[in-house]
């Protein structure tokens, strides 16, 4: 039988874990390759022999996005499967119309790559990037270490050297160090780590969890993007934003995960006007009436409030949550109203290089600069527009303190955001009441 010829569209995450789980044994299909989008600088590589299996003894290649229809044609693909979050219907609907009119079928996978744990499993996910799903994992975690063993087990962010990224575990903050990471996946790691739990992340998450299993009494799933868990939960919480009502029903795979949660946490209430609230748990109660939902707040505190009053300031926000998360900006612009700040400085007149770039392409942004990092000359170009800019003093609120990594000329507050029970149903309660029930 003829072999379907397939292209797996992604972003250095989802893609990779499609192939391994659905394709990479699969005699029935074969992929020519990956395409690479969203991320910069993670096309034109290879997925290595050693992870791509007996039937693809050279490796594939990773081409760019762009070059879609003549991938298509050269290559003869007879289906696209997509495999990368975070994108309106309209542009998931804008890429199949390219992938249909190029000759070739267009497809998710969707639940069918879900892997089954022998350890419980509870997955953390959001209808849209910049929802809060770290504060929300951490939350989590904090409750469940009191009952019982857990690690946290990441969303892939691969942006390096595939083959060493196989398997990866960090229980301090010098394995971030001597892995090389990126910006953004530092980000995603610091904040578990200060609080004494082991992540892990990587590129084989069948591997990943027969370590995880090995080592925890549970697992906690730390989504990235809007993107749906790699391990079947047995506690699904979604979190959907206040602040941007209705893309609950607007972005893919966010409206997935909306629709398939045990609870819906509905973050940022304290900040959002009712209305907001209200279209949220409108749509909770049309799309998923069998889910609890909870109003959570999100608060943002400052360790030196007295740098943000009365001053200039510059405000360093987290980088994909304004980039293709698409918000304009994030915690530090709430903080630098909250503790009255007398001017934001817009970053552009001073942006370099990769920044400027980044500013230019996401127009939507405000006056914040993304802390954008996936490589060493983009933290080089953002220390030197941080630096360049006419300011007073900086708000840094990223998830990591990026005074670790660039060196800024100027007095500098770091900015935290943290999920915080407003009224009952507690989000805590019923993550106790889950391990109650998983260990019976």
């Amino acid at each position: 039988m003829e072999r379907e010829r397939i292209l797996i569209l992604g972003a250095a995450g989802r893609d990779f874990h499609d192939f391994n789980v659905f394709f990479r044994d699969n005699e029935a299909y074969e992929v020519v390759g990956f395409t690479a989008a969203q991320i910069p600088a993670i096309s034109w590589r290879s997925y290595p022999p050693h992870l791509s299996g007996t039937l693809y003894p050279m490796g594939l290649p990773v081409w760019p996005e762009e070059r879609l229809e003549e991938i298509i044609r050269d290559h003869q693909v007879d289906r696209c499967i997509l495999a990368y979050s975070d994108l309106s219907h309209l542009a998931v609907m804008e890429i199949a119309s390219r992938v249909l009119a190029a000759g070739a079928a267009f497809g998710f996978l969707g639940k069918k790559t879900m892997l089954t744990s022998s350890k419980p499993v509870v997955a953390v996910c959001a209808v849209r990037t910049g929802a809060g799903k770290s504060p929300a994992s951490r939350y989590a975690v904090q409750i469940l270490k009191s009952l019982c063993k857990v690690v946290v087990v990441r969303h892939p962010m691969p942006y390096g050297n595939l083959e060493a990224e196989e398997v990866q575990r960090f229980a301090s903050f010098s394995d971030l160090d001597a892995a090389g990471l990126t910006l953004e996946e530092r980000e995603e790691y610091e904040g578990h780590l200060r609080r004494g739990t082991v992540v892990y992340a990587g590129v084989d998450y069948r591997s990943i969890l027969w370590q995880a299993e090995v080592e925890a009494d549970l697992i906690v799933w730390d989504g990235g993007n809007n993107d749906l868990p790699f391990f079947k939960p047995g506690l699904w919480i979604t979190l959907a934003d206040a602040l941007r009502p209705g893309h609950e029903t607007q972005y893919y795979p966010g409206e997935v995960n909306f629709r398939s949660a045990d609870v819906i946490v509905i973050n940022k209430a304290n900040a959002a006007p009712p209305d907001a609230v209200r279209t949220i748990k409108a749509s909770a109660a049309l799309l998923n009436p069998r889910a609890e939902v909870i109003e959570m707040a999100s608060q943002v505190t400052a360790d030196r409030p007295e740098l943000i009053r009365g001053k200039r300031v510059l405000i360093i926000e987290d980088g994909p949550s304004l980039t293709h998360g698409g918000m304009p900006f994030g915690a530090g612009r709430v903080a630098a109203e909250r503790f009255g700040a007398s001017e934001i400085v817009d970053p552009r007149p001073y942006a370099v290089g990769s920044i400027r770039d980044a500013l230019e392409k996401y127009s939507h942004i405000g006056a914040v600069l993304p802390a954008v990092g996936y490589y060493p000359q983009q933290i080089k170009d953002l220390e030197e527009t941080v630096n360049k800019t006419d300011c007073d003093s900086v708000v840094v609120a990223t998830p990591i303190d990026l005074r670790h990594l660039i060196e800024i000329n100027k007095p500098s507050a770091s900015v935290s955001y943290e999920l915080a029970d407003m009224d009952p149903p507690y989000l805590k309660d019923i993550l106790k009441e889950f391990h109650g029930r998983s260990r019976g």
